[in-house]
């Protein structure tokens, strides 16, 4: 039986995580995570034009497989990096 049928919520857990900085400023923070059979990224972005202190929450952006997600933060660096952004 699952944890949804016993009605208990599936606990998120991270699968991987990746920041962008630019310029010494945090630029855009990705994270991967699974929560039951379905998984998520979950952004915080950080504009940097603007003198926002909270950072913008697109998404969360779902996937079927693990693999998709993590393609999807993983182009997602790619393309910041290209933008001059420094990726860990």
């Amino acid at each position: 039986m699952t944890d949804e049928a016993l009605g208990m919520e599936a606990v998120p857990c991270e699968l991987l995580a990746r920041r962008a900085r630019k310029d010494g400023r945090d630029v855009v923070t990705l994270r991967c995570s699974e929560e039951g059979a379905e998984y998520s990224v979950e952004c915080d972005v950080y504009p940097v034009e603007s003198l926002r202190d909270e950072p913008l929450r697109p998404g969360p952006y779902r996937f079927r497989s693990s693999a998709e997600a993590i393609e999807f933060v993983e182009e997602a660096m790619l393309a910041l990096e290209y933008l001059g952004c420094d990726v860990s």
